[in-house]
């Protein structure tokens, strides 16, 4: 059996664990169109994702015109609402995660979730991915006052987790490399997610071309803190 050597292992969702951009774009495209806005390449919403719905939306406005706050708070229902009902129509996790996870877990660390989608569709998607049991804590954009980049939430999903001495943390984002940064943790970084930037910018302490490489890079990383 591999040896892990963090408690708990961190995981973004959107563009880490998932890809949600289909179900994403056709929540935001939606909402655009109800408010009279064009709509925007669904492959687009992959580089505009990461700072949670309401930045999504504000982004999507932005494409093509003003984004005044009165206009997003009046799409937001539009987009959630519709989300809501098409969460996993065609979102697909990503090849490997499942075993991934399950190596974590052999190798004695618990995973844990922390995202900046809202808890109550974050636990939505989860039942509909069959992942209900998958994570030992579950932390949404809005389970605190605060969301990521922030540290808070992630070291909160960690407290929850159960973590009590090292832990790691998974995404794809310049939103997760700050996060990780500000928690003070190593970051994974994920080359086939959501990022406004190449990976090689997002400064991760190691990066992965496919779930089969995660615990092979955990590890690594591990040795390495070890030798520092």
């Amino acid at each position: 059996m591999a040896h892990l050597p963090f408690d708990v292992v961190a995981f973004d969702l959107d563009g880490t664990l998932a890809d949600t951009a289909p179900d994403l774009a056709a929540s935001l495209n939606h909402a655009l169109a109800a408010l009279g806005r064009p709509t925007v390449p669904p492959e687009s919403v992959r580089y505009l994702v990461g700072h949670g719905a309401r930045a999504l939306l504000r982004r999507g406005l932005a494409v093509s015109g003003e984004a005044p706050e009165d206009l997003v708070d009046a799409g937001m229902p539009i987009f959630l609402d519709f989300y809501g009902e098409h969460i996993c129509d065609g979102t697909r996790p990503y090849p490997g995660v499942e075993a991934a996870l399950d190596a974590i877990e052999t190798a004695g660390a618990r995973p844990a979730l922390c995202t900046n989608k809202p808890e109550a569709l974050t636990r939505k998607l989860l039942d509909a991915l069959g992942w209900q049991r998958r994570f030992a804590s579950i932390v949404g954009g809005d389970t605190l006052a605060v969301r990521k980049p922030d540290p808070a939430p992630l070291l909160e999903a960690i407290a929850r987790a159960g973590g009590g001495g090292a832990a790691a943390f998974v995404g794809d984002s310049i939103t997760d490399a700050d996060t990780a940064k500000a928690a003070g943790l190593p970051f994974v970084a994920v080359s086939f997610g959501f990022r406004d930037r190449p990976v090689e910018e997002l400064g991760a302490d190691a990066v992965i071309d496919r779930f089969d490489d995660l615990m092979h890079a955990l590890q690594s990383l591990a040795a390495k803190e070890e030798r520092a």
